[in-house]
């Protein structure tokens, strides 16, 4: 009634002549639509770009880049994931996260053990990528076959995990992975990864030990670099991870560290509170040494911690991603290792770092 009314008077006020007009009745302006968010537009942009590299087998890669495919096929369903699409959308997103995810659950590529980093070169990091989408998916596939199929392959892809991390280490090292599922040492890079699909399969309702995830916080915190007190809180709280136990910390690792502690509950440590208080001083140069893998980090992070990190991350990023987009949608890494990871990393992990908006993936929700 209230919009039928409302519709009736602007039919009556418009056909008024204009000398009816005073100066107290100024004439109707013409409402303009409110622009599209930028932030929108571009991860719109991202998305169709991830989707037009997609291949006739389901894997998503640039021409010519045939290494870590499981990997980063997960990277680019977990970017889309995150921004609201999902396999069974009635969209060309849709359709091509339902290609992806079903070559992901092809049998080559997940080895007898469990293993999802093998077949593609990708290693432990890719394996603890691909297993934390595969938990992040379960529910999501386009039908009850599909689900089982991701049940599975992640229930043997979290015992790799648990099988790696109780390999032989010394206390330095215990809790913690490496490049490799029979590495006897650790780093926090590599950690990280696993300790979210853990998280992410235990919250989904897989069994995963709470001691495997215990002990893989215990490894983090001593990736904090600070002297300890005689009760074993940190001295430093100012500081925050490096890339193993005693390293001094950097962006990528501080981000990473930040977020994994969070996830798996460890809000109020110290350690947390002052990872992100020198993330919040740090003074970050686009295009530096791992500057998407540490940015995805931090913005997940620093909205975990809420507040005036959240939002101060949220302008941050977005300043700083949004200029550097290419007129195809992507993302290219700058320098190093990380330009040679090609654009569905530094793309999907630059949507994943924007996408700190939406709360779609339940391991990024506060």
């Amino acid at each position: 009634m209230k919009t039928i009314v409302g519709t009736v008077l602007i039919a009556v006020v418009l056909a008024l002549p204009r000398a009816a007009w005073t100066d107290e009745t100024p004439a109707p302006v013409a409402q303009e639509k409110p622009a599209a968010d930028k932030v929108d537009l571009a991860i719109g942009r991202a998305i169709d770009f991830l989707v037009s590299l997609q291949d006739k087998d389901g894997a998503i890669h640039e021409l010519n880049a045939n290494h870590n495919l499981t990997a980063m096929t997960s990277m680019a369903i977990m970017a889309m994931a995150a921004v609201g699409h999902q396999p069974s959308d009635d969209t060309k997103q849709g359709a091509a996260m339902k290609k992806a995810l079903s070559y992901v659950l092809r049998p080559d590529r997940q080895d007898v053990k469990g293993y999802l980093g093998g077949r593609d070169g990708s290693r432990m990091y890719g394996h603890g990528i691909t297993t934390l989408m595969l938990s992040e998916m379960l529910g999501m596939g386009v039908d009850a076959q599909m689900d089982q199929v991701i049940r599975d392959r992640c229930r043997l892809a979290i015992e790799m995990i648990k099988n790696s991390q109780m390999m032989n280490k010394d206390p330095r090292n215990k809790g913690g992975w490496r490049y490799g599922p029979d590495s006897t040492d650790s780093d926090l890079s590599v950690t990280v990864w696993q300790v979210m699909a853990l998280r992410s399969a235990r919250n989904a309702g897989l069994d995963v030990p709470k001691e495997l995830i215990d002990n893989a916080v215990e490894y983090i915190k001593r990736c904090y670099s600070s002297k300890r007190s005689a009760d074993g809180k940190p001295e430093n709280m100012k500081s925050a991870c490096g890339y193993e136990p005693g390293r001094q910390p950097e962006y990528a690792m501080a981000a990473a560290g930040l977020l994994s502690m969070q996830v798996c509950g460890a809000y109020d440590s110290p350690e947390v509170k002052g990872s992100a208080d020198w993330l919040k001083e740090k003074k970050v140069e686009y295009g530096g040494e791992w500057y998407f893998y540490g940015t995805y980090y931090f913005a997940q992070g620093m909205f975990q911690r809420g507040g005036e990190y959240a939002s101060y991350a949220r302008k941050l990023v977005e300043e700083a991603l949004l200029p550097k987009q290419g007129p195809d949608g992507s993302w290219q890494g700058q320098s190093g290792q990380e330009r040679g990871s090609g654009k569905v990393y530094a793309t999907s992990l630059a949507v994943l770092s924007l996408a700190v908006k939406f709360h779609f993936l339940p391991i990024y929700q506060r």
